[in-house]
């Protein structure tokens, strides 16, 4: 006798993303608490009464989206600085969010994560580096965030310990000592890293960029993060005028400065990497660093096309990101695999990157990135349920047969449902776990707040 599950999602196309690529036209997945039971074509197992059932006919379900690289703060400050340069840019927004608070990255964390579930995301990582004296337990207030709307969540505690006094970008009034960064970091892994299989906190640690950290606080960061057994994460190579700050006070590109300071291997990720070179690419393959490619924030910024078909093509893990919302207002992650196919196809050529190459990225590549590829990411017995279930049915999408095409290339779909950990947080586009308009109310206040205060 077929063996009894919690919940049966059937009739519609699976597409695994397994090693083999599985997919099935009419499948059905079954899921027996948190985990993936089996999955299958044609006639699912059969279940009583007190099994939930998800009819998935006119649908594609596919795992849930992986974004590695975030600002979620940066919320309650989009459409700012929307014609500058990277640098530019920051150094415009520097100020406001200096101002920041408990308060206010629990709301704008909220707003950023709501929108990422309803695009598809089941898993996100959050690079947060800006801590002002006297804002109070910033890591906490996101931490929460993601437990209320119910996303499994990666928080990176950033730091910032180079100063424009020290010749750095950001304002001295938000940068720390490296003691203090330190000490910080130590508590954020004692107190929420879960190294568990299944678990929905954990913790990296991450100093922001070149131009903003000292190279004591990368080594020190690293030694700390590896006596933990957490990973590290930074951004590198975003733009030409990174390169240029590393040259003119390194004497080396961004990517040579790294290989000083130890921080290759396999558990590093870069976010950006947009403008490196083939001994670059070769040195990440070979440790095993991977790379959270960004395009919609590359683009917004200007801030080139990364190699991402290079990268994937040495072996560098390679994930997608929304970045932050001030330079993605839309942080749709769904957006995020066509825009990395757009941009690899604009570079390359039309066979650079195809549509299930794309959608990999978004799933298995993040879930590699993180470090997690054996619980999420595809869809097998045995990993976790995190899965995203996409209407193809509507008048967008009518006329295309293929639905990963569908999906990747044609209007984002609406999600039927959206599962992470076994639960449900969306259904039929609206996010279950917390109120939708309020969660927008709170932004908006949040936003006028913290523009007066600055």
């Amino acid at each position: 006798m077929a063996a009894v599950s919690d919940l049966v999602i059937d009739g519609c196309a699976v597409v695994t993303v397994d090693a083999a690529g599985t997919e099935y036209r009419d499948g059905w997945v079954t899921v027996r608490g948190n985990r993936i039971d089996a999955v299958g074509e044609g006639k699912p197992p059969a279940f009583g009464p007190e099994v939930t059932r998800i009819d998935g006919r006119g649908c594609v379900l596919t795992p849930g989206l992986v974004n590695t690289h975030h600002h979620l703060y940066q919320w309650i400050t989009r459409g700012l600085a929307a014609d500058n340069t990277l640098f530019e840019w920051l150094t415009m927004l520097y100020p406001v969010w200096a101002r920041i608070d408990e308060q206010s990255v629990r709301v704008a964390a909220t707003g950023a994560l709501v929108s990422l579930a309803r695009t598809g995301c089941t898993t996100s990582s959050d690079h947060h580096y800006v801590f002002p004296r006297g804002g109070g337990d910033l890591l906490a207030a996101e931490i929460g965030a993601a437990s209320a709307v119910g996303l499994r969540f990666h928080p990176a505690r950033g730091s910032m310990d180079l100063g424009e006094g020290e010749g750095g970008l950001p304002p001295d009034e938000v940068v720390e000592s490296i003691d203090d960064i330190l000490a910080a970091s130590a508590t954020a892994i004692e107190q929420w890293h879960d190294p568990s299989f299944d678990a929905m906190v954990r913790v990296a640690l991450a100093p922001c960029s070149p131009f903003s950290v000292t190279g004591d606080l990368m080594r020190e960061s690293a030694a700390l993060a590896r006596s933990a057994g957490v990973r590290l994460h930074t951004h590198l190579a975003e733009t030409d005028d990174e390169l240029d700050f590393c040259l003119a006070n390194f004497g080396c590109t961004p990517a040579q400065y790294m290989e000083q300071l130890g921080w290759l291997g396999s558990d590093v990720w870069f976010a950006h990497a947009v403008h490196l070179d083939d001994p670059a690419i070769a040195a990440m393959a070979r440790t095993g660093t991977g790379v959270a490619h960004c395009p919609t924030s590359n683009g917004r910024l200007g801030a080139g096309i990364a190699r991402t078909a290079d990268l994937v093509a040495a072996g560098v893990p390679v994930g997608l990101g929304v970045d932050g919302a001030a330079s993605n207002e839309s942080s749709s992650m769904i957006e995020e695999p066509r825009n990395a196919l757009l941009y690899a196809r604009s570079v390359g050529g039309p066979r650079a990157m195809t549509v299930r190459a794309a959608l990999e990225l978004a799933t298995m590549g993040g879930a590699r990135v993180l470090g997690r590829d054996a619980e999420i990411g595809s869809i097998e017995p045995g990993k976790l349920a995190d899965l995203a279930l996409w209407r193809l049915d509507t008048p967008a999408h009518a006329g295309i047969d293929d639905p990963v095409v569908a999906l990747v290339l044609g209007s984002a779909p609406p999600l039927a449902a959206l599962l992470v950990n076994g639960r449900e947080v969306v259904r039929d586009g609206v996010v279950t776990t917390v109120d939708e308009t309020a969660v927008g109310a709170d932004v908006a206040q949040a936003q006028a707040t913290l523009l007066a205060r600055a």
